[in-house]
């Protein structure tokens, strides 16, 4: 029996890259060299990708996972939720697809907690179809900790050696600047210490942006830096974490790719993600801490734009994988 691990991979919204990036990453033979790959989707969907990525991978549907077999050039798909061919319009919202795709997330999801698959790695939804679809909860994230009722949860981008947790994500910018508490910030500092603990890390240092332009430049320029952040990173500290901050946005992910720091905790969306997505886009992919799963996902979106076109980059979907295996493995965060 294959000691590699078993990852569970989502389509994504069909109407969009989805499926046809999953079909180039498993078209690559070091997937299979690394896992055990089993695409939870619709068999319809996956072969419009294989079709729209050119690749010649032979597309064999499963109903359990004890049936999944890793053959070169053979994928293994659970059909979760079929979507009839005419409602895939490439580049096009639809409510079927939205349906279907967090059907896939739940599914996939259900695999990990019962054990029957090792982890989960996830190309992207559209949230607009998914709201069309009905559901409130309309990012990974928010699906998979309200499914498992995990009570602290947070997404991390990674690229290369630059790791960003962040405080928050998909939250109006006053919002996210509400967010910016003492309990907040320290509840995240102390899940990611905890994290990366579990992934081997013997010592996390972890840098703690700051809010304001300049760290507040001493109050002039706002208060949260001296009301939340620091204190959070002191308390911190008092419990033996190795915290550092708050340091300015325009110099801590500059420190941190030269390795002053093994990951940074953000205040917000953008401020997280901007960087890393330009130290190098392509590359980039994030993994979900506190939930009872290993899951990871491309860092890009379903990119209508070009969907069906043949042209997507499979890089980000190849690096979430070989992530959710190295994790599952217990090789940690490599």
């Amino acid at each position: 029996m294959s000691t590699r691990p078993v990852i569970a991979i989502t389509l994504g919204d069909p109407c969009g890259i989805g499926p046809e990036v999953v079909a180039k990453a498993l078209s690559n033979q070091e997937i299979h060299d690394i896992c055990v790959p089993v695409v939870v989707g619709s068999i319809a969907a996956m072969e419009q990708g294989n079709s729209i990525a050119n690749t010649s991978l032979y597309i064999r549907k499963v109903e359990s996972i004890s049936l999944v077999k890793s053959v070169p050039g053979e994928i293994s798909v659970i059909d979760a939720s079929e979507v009839p061919l005419d409602s895939i319009k490439m580049g096009e919202i639809s409510a079927y697809a939205g349906r279907a795709s967090v059907e896939w997330i739940k599914n996939a999801a259900q695999l990990c907690l019962d054990g029957k698959v090792n982890g989960m790695a996830t190309a992207p939804i559209h949230k607009e179809a998914a709201i069309l679809a009905g559901y409130k909860e309309v990012g990974h994230m928010e699906i998979l900790q309200a499914m498992t009722q995990s009570p602290q949860v947070a997404t991390m981008l990674i690229s290369g050696n630059l790791r960003v947790v962040h405080l928050t994500t998909h939250r109006p910018l006053s919002e996210a600047a509400n967010a910016v508490t003492k309990e907040n910030v320290l509840a995240k500092i102390i899940l990611t210490n905890d994290s990366f603990k579990q992934w081997g890390f013997k010592s996390v240092h972890i840098g703690v942006a700051a809010l304001n332009p300049h760290a507040s430049d001493g109050g002039l320029l706002g208060s949260e830096e001296s009301e939340a952040i620091e204190p959070a990173v002191k308390e911190a500290v008092a419990q033996g974490i190795n915290a550092i901050g708050p340091i300015p946005a325009d110099t801590i992910f500059h420190q941190a790719i030269k390795g002053d720091y093994d990951v940074v905790l953000a205040m917000y969306h953008d401020q997280g993600h901007i960087p890393v997505k330009v130290y190098g886009f392509e590359q980039s992919i994030s993994v979900n801490l506190g939930l009872p799963l290993t899951r990871t996902s491309v860092d890009h979106g379903t990119a209508f734009d070009i969907a069906g076109k043949g042209i997507a980059q499979a890089t980000s979907m190849i690096e979430a994988i070989r992530l959710a295996a190295s994790i599952t493995s217990g090789n940690g965060m490599i």
